[in-house]
């Protein structure tokens, strides 16, 4: 088991600085992936912990240990890349064992009992005496993840493993790898990926990078419900969530939001929370909007641009008066709507988001009506 702690780490290109103060602290056998857009700096600081980049400056330790001045093999790690990276030549077994036959100290037994378990791990014994031109794109990746797995590294790196996957493969590999970490539950895995379920559905905790900085750290759910900012608030969450420039007006412990194009609203003001008067950005996520009558409170009204039919769900893109910035309800099922219909959306006050004039969320409990 190893933990890894950065603390203050940068990284530079020469005079462009790719990595900025960067605090982090991976517990012991946990499952952290790093999420951003691209450019953000993600593997960048993957290949940092791995020492295939030098540290500009701060301090990287794993398993408690400066590991600044080591080399990528002292550092306990294996990494599994984008590409497979396999040997055409060599078969499946052998691909596996290649590492491990360079290390003097590793016996014939030693190595094949380590390449089998690996095999058996990620159920490609059947596959051992093919060569990789054979396999599918899913099993070459395997086959490159169990080559890692034979090293028995304390942390394990993967840096966009499934992107070269089709939807069918990466799904069933993203359930492979979830697996793989049950499996192996005291080992450290740092994920980097750009497609938000793989972060939703493997991740113990959630790393949101932007512009070489860490925006916020925390557990699917944490992100998701309770963003820190903006930033993380639209980057989390598919469609993104729907952001309303608004404008606040408080009142005794009740506080008035009118969003841009849409109607306003009273909400309460529990004591301790202190709301600007003034601009402000009102958010609420797609699936919580819903249709309203006539005779209704709404919290938005506009015109329907485009109808999206997915089967178990309707997404209406909804014109607001904002240009080219629909806003978007996420709909139960196959919403009978059509393009050019007006329509009268609301949302329950629980679900909805405050963020201050620079994008800081200004409370993380769930809003309530006022009486």
């Amino acid at each position: 088991m190893a933990n890894v702690r950065l603390s203050g780490v940068d990284k530079a290109f020469g005079k462009v600085k790719v990595l900025e103060g960067i605090n982090l602290d991976i517990k012991d056998g946990e499952f952290v992936v790093f999420v951003g857009p691209s450019g953000c700096g993600k593997s960048t600081l993957l290949r940092v912990i791995a020492g295939l980049e030098d540290i500009t400056r701060g301090t990287l330790e794993i398993g408690g240990e400066t590991v600044n001045d080591r080399t990528p093999k002292e550092r306990g790690i294996a990494m599994v890349f984008q590409s497979y990276a396999l040997y055409p030549h060599m078969s499946v077994y052998d691909n596996m064992a290649f590492g491990l036959r360079l290390d003097k100290g590793s016996g014939r037994d030693a190595v094949d009992k380590r390449v089998r378990e690996a095999a058996r791990i990620l159920q490609i014994e059947p596959y051992l005496d093919r060569l990789p031109k054979e396999l599918s794109g899913g099993q070459r990746q395997r086959v490159a993840i169990g080559r890692a797995i034979t090293r028995d590294p304390a942390v394990f790196l993967f840096d966009e493993p499934l992107s070269n996957l089709d939807a069918a493969l990466r799904v069933q590999t993203r359930i492979e790898i979830a697996r793989l970490h049950e499996k192996m539950p005291d080992t450290t895995m740092i994920y980097v990926t750009h497609d938000q379920v793989e972060a939703m559905t493997l991740a113990d905790r959630i790393v949101v990078l932007n512009k070489g900085r860490v925006e916020q750290v925390g557990t699917p759910l944490e992100l998701y419900h309770r963003p820190d900012n903006l930033f993380v608030a639209q980057f989390i969450g598919s469609p993104a969530m729907n952001i309303l420039p608004a404008t606040f007006n408080t009142s005794q412990n009740a506080l008035r939001v009118v969003p841009e194009g849409g109607n306003g609203l009273t909400l309460s003001l529990p004591e301790g929370i202190a709301v600007s008067q003034g601009p402000g950005h009102l958010g609420v996520r797609p699936e919580s909007l819903r249709l309203v009558g006539a005779g209704e409170e709404a919290l938005i009204e506009g015109e329907v641009t485009l109808v999206e039919l997915l089967g178990e769900v309707t997404l209406v893109y909804v014109d607001i008066g904002r240009q080219d910035d629909p806003v978007v309800a996420k709909l139960a099922g196959e919403a009978a709507i059509e393009r050019g219909e007006n329509v009268r959306l609301a949302a329950d006050a629980e679900d909805l988001q405050l963020f201050d004039k620079s994008g800081r969320a200004l409370r993380r409990d769930p809003l309530q009506k006022a009486a």
